[in-house]
């Protein structure tokens, strides 16, 4: 195997197997920034209601008041312990999740070589993974969950996340905001801190709504309560959007025609997808399509797009091309997929140089002259089955 391969094998194995783990570390850290929060705020409520308990029962307050304070407060811990107790057995799912998948990545790291049986059963196992994650990428949930489960890849792979964005996805290109405010809610801190503009957006798109449907009053008033607090970083947007009360829908003018237009949910949907797999560290392309552009990288040369490609297997040869990418499956596939990086060079002994450019070894030449039955003085290029004297023919010295 070449150096090339190897290194894009191992960048492939860092692209591919990252989300395995840093999904469920999201998750598991939402979950605790979520049980946080749901502790620090009852116990200010409960801290609170304990004082002014204390200061009316020294007050001289009746025992009935005090009763009802701590049965209140009891009330408020009970509801805070089924909370957290809730959210407890979400992190033991994700930490099991997480000791599955290390446990999976562990299984590649103990095998001795790429061409142990067990590289093969593990590879197998990546591959339904990745299509498992295309499946849900493209919108078949139920087709990924079923393969999951015929796999027995359930823990290795995230169908419950894809699922939950391709609803939110779908009411957007619905034409409604309610399900994704709902998620810009619940993520408020982290795409605080990732500064996405996906929530001023799907305000902006509400405001919109309410012009188009003739609602002015109620649009100024929207827009006051939910666009004002973005004019900071979002004042140029802002001041577009107060100008729609003069502009109808229909209007030929833009930049309003293209704030009106339905083009604007598709927008917001990708805006949606795109933040809602960097929240989580997912890539925005399907892994598959990860896998597949690293490996038809590795395996490109320069002679698998050639021109003069398809004549060779109309010459005589002496060899059989085995090459994948010059397969009918794969060559549309790899056209436009850049070369590997080839650190080293794998050069015939003894090359010459052909008058049309092309490198090969002299005895190599001779071999295919001989087999073809040339003159003594001619010679054929393999690839593209052009004949010139072999006095044409130019010494290369490698430095």
């Amino acid at each position: 195997m070449s150096m090339s391969t190897t290194k894009l094998n191992a960048e492939s194995h860092l692209l591919l197997d990252q989300p395995l783990l840093r999904l469920p570390h999201e998750l598991l850290r939402k979950t605790f920034k979520t049980s946080q929060k749901h502790f620090e705020r009852d116990q200010n409520i409960i801290l609170t209601g304990v004082k002014e308990a204390a200061t009316k029962a020294m007050a001289g307050g009746g025992p009935e008041d005090s009763v009802a304070s701590l049965d209140s407060m009891i009330n408020r811990m009970q509801g805070l312990k089924r909370k957290l107790e809730s959210l407890h057995e979400d992190e033991k799912v994700l930490q099991e999740h997480s000791r599955k998948r290390i446990n999976h990545l562990q299984d590649l790291y103990n095998i001795p070589s790429l061409v142990d049986e067990g590289y093969d059963r593990w590879s197998r196992t990546r591959l339904d993974r990745l299509l498992v994650d295309f499946l849900l990428r493209a919108g078949y949930g139920g087709s990924a969950k079923k393969l999951a489960q015929e796999k027995r890849i359930e823990d290795l792979v995230d169908v419950d996340v894809f699922v939950q964005c391709a609803r939110v996805e779908a009411s957007l290109r619905k034409g409604s905001t309610v399900e994704c405010l709902a998620w810009c809610q619940e993520n408020k801190n982290s795409l605080r801190k990732m500064k996405s503009t996906l929530e001023f957006e799907l305000r902006l798109q509400q405001f919109i709504e309410l012009v188009r449907a003739g609602q002015p009053k109620e649009a100024t008033a929207y827009s006051k309560k939910f666009l004002v607090p973005h004019s900071e970083n979002h004042l140029e947007d802002i001041e577009k959007a107060a100008a729609l009360l003069a502009f109808r829908p229909g209007t030929p003018y833009q930049p309003y025609k293209a704030m009106y237009s339905a083009d604007r949910w598709e927008f917001l949907a990708n805006t949606f997808i795109n933040t809602h797999h960097s929240l989580y560290g997912l890539p925005s392309r399907p892994l598959l399509h990860i896998a597949l552009s690293a490996g038809l990288s590795a395996l490109k040369t320069p002679s698998c797009h050639s021109s003069v490609a398809s004549s060779s297997s109309n010459t005589a040869s002496s060899t059989t091309s085995l090459c994948p990418i010059c397969s009918t499956e794969l060559n549309d596939l790899a056209r436009h997929v850049p070369y590997a990086h080839h650190v080293r060079s794998s050069v015939e002994p003894d090359p010459v140089v052909l008058p049309n450019g092309r490198i090969y070894g002299r005895e190599r030449l001779e071999e295919l002259a001989s087999k073809l039955g040339l003159p003594e003085e001619k010679i054929r290029d393999p690839t593209t089955g052009e004949e010139w004297d072999r006095s044409e023919v130019k010494k290369v010295f490698i430095m």
